[in-house]
């Protein structure tokens, strides 16, 4: 039985029919990103827009809290768990609430299992997929939302972004956070230093890296340790050539894995993660770098990082605050290329899902559906909102204006990332399923056939069919 929802399914449906207006809408926006960026991202406090300490202008009335207190779990670390402790920060403030952060690890449905079979489950859980949502409603842990916050996802959310929130039409989860995880991101100075150039099909991305790697960088950094990031790099490359309709079926396992489409993306990533010299560390290297050092080495060592490029979506810039690059001058990004007919955007997001239904639980997912929320956030850097209220001037530098305007102008037309769609034991779990086999494929790119037969049987297991 397939753990993804109907609603899912339906939306999908209907966002066949519009084919490939979401690409055309989302990189038409993307493609100016790198054309006039400045600044860098302000991750040191401020509740306000940009980052500022000044309050954010209540568009939401949250009920007196004083003396309840409240637990979030989410997977959210460093910089990310610092900025979104600054919004229940807020919150706090408004209501007299006290908010806990929970840290909790990969796999997030595994952990609220442990949890909840220990009898302290949080209030509410950050999920960052839709297949984890049905999961928690179907195991009777999650509780619907209520009138408040469902009013401002009416008011504040499209219908596509409501509908991946919901189970059977009932809306379960606040879609908080957005991710556009279709952006490559260069370091400037190498790529002055070589004469590359931004490229926009992927056989100028080959050129490109060829040109890298002629100058004596390495082009490719790859966080091969976090299995998410290959079913990433998978996904746009299938999603631009497979196209849109493809991509669909292969999300809801309506075609296997060993359809020729998934050969062909596989083959194509073979291309880069391959070619010897392309991957910094090689293969080995890579499996044993999380995410976050592969943004900070492509952005350390001046003239001679460890890479030139690392792809992953726009909340890369929390990382690179990390380091003493700064966005939109030694640190540059362009969308991923064209592989097919049309460059792929591919969409991500967090969705805040109440698990004890209180008063304050839902006061505060009222809160992070508001226009309030998203705004400190957004003024904090390496954060997208959904929320089509949320002022662009909120965001601290050019390239995220652009990326918010972007996602919001795209509507319902989006693609969302398609392991999160898919049941969490084949798409969502380290060491198993669409992570492993990616990881296997990033170590052996010449085995094609056997890694579409092992993601085929990992994922009729999980979706039951």
């Amino acid at each position: 039985m397939r753990t993804t929802s109907s609603t899912i399914r339906t939306s999908n449906d209907n966002r066949r029919k519009r084919a490939r207006g979401a690409a055309a809408a989302l990189a038409a926006g993307a493609l100016a990103l790198s054309l006039t960026a400045c600044g860098g991202d302000d991750d040191d406090g401020g509740t306000g827009g940009s980052g500022s300490d000044e309050p954010t202008a209540s568009t939401v009335t949250l009920p007196k809290l004083d003396g309840e207190s409240l637990s979030v779990a989410a997977v959210w670390t460093g910089a990310e768990q610092k900025n979104f402790k600054t919004v229940l920060q807020e919150f706090e403030k408004r209501t007299g609430a006290k908010i806990t952060f929970v840290p909790a690890q990969d796999p997030i449905i595994n952990f609220l299992g442990s949890k909840i079979a220990g009898g302290q489950p949080p209030d509410i859980a950050m999920l960052p997929q839709p297949g984890a949502i049905k999961q928690a409603v179907d195991k009777g842990w999650a509780k619907p939302l209520g009138a408040e916050a469902q009013e401002q996802l009416s008011k504040n959310y499209s219908q596509g972004w409501q509908d991946i929130g919901s189970v059977d039409g009932k809306p379960y989860g606040v879609y908080y956070k957005a991710a556009n995880k279709s952006l490559i991101w260069y370091n400037n100075q190498v790529f002055e230093n070589a004469g590359a150039t931004e490229p926009k099909t992927w056989d100028e991305l080959l050129n490109t890296a060829r040109t890298v790697y002629d100058s004596g960088v390495t082009p490719f950094s790859i966080g091969g340790a976090d299995g998410w990031t290959l079913t990433d790099w998978f996904e746009n490359v299938y999603l631009s050539q497979a196209g849109p309709e493809k991509y669909d079926q292969l999300a809801n396992h309506e075609i296997k894995w060993t359809d020729p489409s998934v050969e062909q993306a596989l083959t194509t990533l073979a291309e880069i993660w391959g070619q010897a010299g392309y991957v910094a560390g090689g293969a080995k290297g890579a499996l044993q770098t999380e995410f976050p050092a592969s943004v900070t080495q492509t952005f350390t060592g001046g003239d001679q990082p460890k890479a030139g490029m690392v792809y992953e979506g726009d909340f890369v810039q929390v990382n690179i605050g990390e380091t003493e690059a700064e966005v939109g001058t030694d640190a540059k990004v362009f969308p991923f290329p064209a592989v097919g007919d049309e460059a792929p955007v591919v969409s991500g997001g967090d969705a805040a899902v109440i698990l004890k239904d209180s008063k304050a639980a839902q006061a505060l997912a009222t809160f992070l559906a508001s226009p309030d929320a998203a705004t400190i956030h957004a003024g904090l850097g390496g954060y997208l909102s959904p929320n089509k209220n949320v002022d662009a001037s909120a965001y601290p530098n050019d390239v995220q204006r652009k990326m918010a305007e972007a996602l919001v102008a795209a509507g319902d037309d989006f693609r969302f990332d398609m392991s999160d769609q898919a049941p969490q034991a084949f798409g969502g779990t380290p060491g198993k399923g669409e992570w492993k086999a990616l990881q296997d494929f990033l170590k052996n790119p010449k085995d094609v056939a056997g890694t579409q037969q092992r993601l085929e049987a990992d994922a009729a297991a999980a979706y039951g069919n």
